[in-house]
C-alpha cells in the first residue's frame, strides 16, 4: 500500500520553499506545478469514488471515467487563474504546460513508488506515452484558451470545445494501451508524435503570419 498524501508532502515542500525566493513567470510555474500534483491527488480520490458509485471495473473507469475526470479537473485551476486574476493570456500556455509537468511528475513517482524502477525501458516508455500525454492535453488547452480568450464571444464554447478534445485524447490513449499488438504501440506512440507536431506548428506558425502579411 502506498500512502500518495505523504509523497504528496515530500515533493510539493521543496516547491514551496523555493517559491519564497524567485518570482516572476518562474514562481508562476512552480505554483502550477503544485496545482497539478494536487489536482492529481485529489483526481486519485475522485476516480475511485466513482468507479464504487457506479460498480465498473478497473478497465471500464480508465477509458470512461478517469479522462473525464481528470481532465476537468485540471481545467479548472486554469479556469480560477483566467477569471480571477485576468492574466495575459500570453502567460496560459506556460501554466497549462506547468500543471500538466506537476500532474505527469506526481503520477509517475507514485507508480515507480508502487511498481519499482528496475525495467528501465518499459519506464521509458512510460513517460514517453502516459507523461507525454498529459503534456499534449496541456498544450492543447494551454494554446486553446490563450486563443480562445481573445474572443469573448468564442470563450465558453471554445473552452467546451477544448476540454472535449483533452477527453477525447485521453480516452483514446487509454483505449489503445488497453489493447494487445499494434494498438498498444500506437497508444505508445500517439502522444509524443503529436507533440512534434504542435512543436512543428508553433515553429511555422510566425512565418506564415509574416508570409500572409
Amino acid at each position: 500500500m502506498i500512502y500518495i498524501e505523504n509523497i504528496f508532502v515530500c515533493l510539493a515542500i521543496p516547491l514551496a520553499l523555493c517559491m519564497l525566493f524567485v518570482g516572476g513567470r518562474t514562481r508562476l510555474f512552480m505554483l502550477f506545478m503544485m496545482a497539478g500534483m494536487s489536482v492529481c491527488l485529489l483526481s486519485a480520490y475522485v476516480n475511485s469514488f466513482f468507479m464504487g458509485y457506479y460498480h465498473v471495473s478497473a478497465t471500464d473507469t480508465v477509458v470512461e471515467i478517469t479522462p473525464v475526470c481528470e481532465e476537468a479537473m485540471k481545467l479548472l485551476p486554469l479556469l480560477f487563474y483566467v477569471l480571477v486574476f485576468e492574466p495575459k493570456v500570453r502567460n496560459l500556455p506556460e501554466a497549462a504546460i506547468a500543471l500538466a509537468v506537476g500532474f505527469a511528475t506526481f503520477e509517475n513517482v507514485c507508480y515507480l513508488t508502487e511498481n519499482g524502477a528496475e525495467n528501465f525501458m518499459f519506464l521509458l516508455i512510460r513517460g514517453l506515452s502516459a507523461g507525454a500525454l498529459h503534456i499534449l492535453c496541456g498544450i492543447l488547452i494551454g494554446f486553446g484558451l490563450s486563443y480562445v480568450f481573445r474572443r469573448r464571444w468564442l470563450a465558453f464554447t471554445g473552452t467546451v470545445g477544448l476540454l472535449g478534445a483533452c477527453i477525447e485524447f485521453h480516452a483514446i490513449y487509454n483505449l489503445l494501451i488497453s489493447g494487445d499488438g499494434p494498438w498498444r504501440i500506437a497508444g505508445y506512440l500517439f502522444p509524443s508524435i503529436l507533440i512534434a507536431f504542435f512543436f512543428v506548428g508553433k515553429l511555422l506558425l510566425p512565418k506564415l503570419k509574416i508570409i500572409a502579411a
